[in-house]
């Protein structure tokens, strides 16, 4: 829903107040970041919409919803010096979709709904243990992005509950694999560290739900869902991420898939999506807990 649209959603005595807002505002509305401009709007569909009120899955499925059409771009993250919180909403990959859609909602329960706010909900979802120290401080790995925010009473990573089975695999792609990596070419300083947390992730027991599984399992996954899809590259937990969404009584995802195309709900079923894709081994899922506010 883009602003016009919702302009026209409510009613035109609730738009007296806005209308001479927008006016007074109009001139600082032109010179604005767009990201705050869109962060913004997702704000104001969430007014509209009453969301605050709703349980947090719900909500983060009205902002993934939002997301639908924008375009993908692959290594919105990855830029050359200092490691810095890094704010794209006009374009997205398959994390920083999710995680968006995640952090938007964590903002509209908290009833904290400024730029301000949302950046620093997004620093503290983003980094491990919320702190920005370095390359190394980002959480990379879907597996320790969901452990992390476990920790921080985010998410709780519900892949083991649901029937998942260990997944049994060294992760070590990142320092196997440095010339993949923009930051880890420039800074070889930064491998040590990738490496030992590499290490500490090998130490934790790890659930997915194998794809052969994932259709007969799939009832206990709900709307807003984390989806975290697991694969057969060596070294790597998953490589892909996602929302979970259910359409006429069949679990789909919400992603932005590849480059060239944009932010859509799969158009088939979940596990006829895994099945298709070779590399896919099955999904590793986390819930968004109610944040205290």
């Amino acid at each position: 829903m883009n602003r016009r649209t919702f302009l026209k959603s409510i009613p035109i005595t609730a738009l007296i107040p806005s209308l001479f807002a927008e006016e007074k505002n109009a001139a600082a509305d032109i010179l604005s970041d767009p990201n705050e401009l869109i962060c913004r709007n997702k704000f104001d569909i969430a007014l509209s919409l009453k969301l605050a009120g709703r349980p947090i899955n719900e909500i983060i499925i009205e902002i993934a919803k939002s997301f639908i059409g924008v375009d993908y771009a692959a290594g919105t993250l990855e830029t050359s010096g200092e490691e810095r919180l890094l704010v794209n909403l006009q374009t997205l990959d398959c994390v920083t979709f999710f995680e968006n859609s995640l952090v938007l909602a964590r903002c509209v329960k908290k009833n904290r709904m400024t730029f301000e706010d949302y950046k620093k909900e997004l620093q503290f979802v983003r980094y491990r243990s919320g702190i920005i120290d370095k390359y190394p401080s980002r959480l990379h790995y879907t597996s320790d992005y969901f452990y992390d925010n476990e920790k921080k009473a985010v998410l709780k990573n519900i892949t083991k509950e649901l029937g998942g089975t260990r997944f049994k695999k060294k992760i070590n792609f990142m320092s196997t694999h440095p010339d993949s990596y923009f930051q880890l070419r420039e800074n070889p300083e930064f491998l040590n560290t990738i490496s030992a947390q590499e290490t500490e992730i090998n130490k934790r027991p790890m659930y997915h739900i194998p794809k052969s599984y994932v259709k007969r399992l799939a009832s206990g996954i709900k709307d807003g869902d984390i989806l975290g899809i697991t694969t057969t590259v060596k070294g790597l937990d998953c490589s892909h991420t996602g929302i979970a969404v259910w359409q006429t009584g069949k679990l789909h995802m919400i992603h932005a898939p590849v480059p060239g195309l944009k932010v859509q709900i799969t158009e088939i079923p979940l596990w006829k999506y895994l099945m298709k894709i070779k590399k896919d081994a099955g999904i590793m899922a986390a819930r968004a807990l109610e944040p205290k506010v």
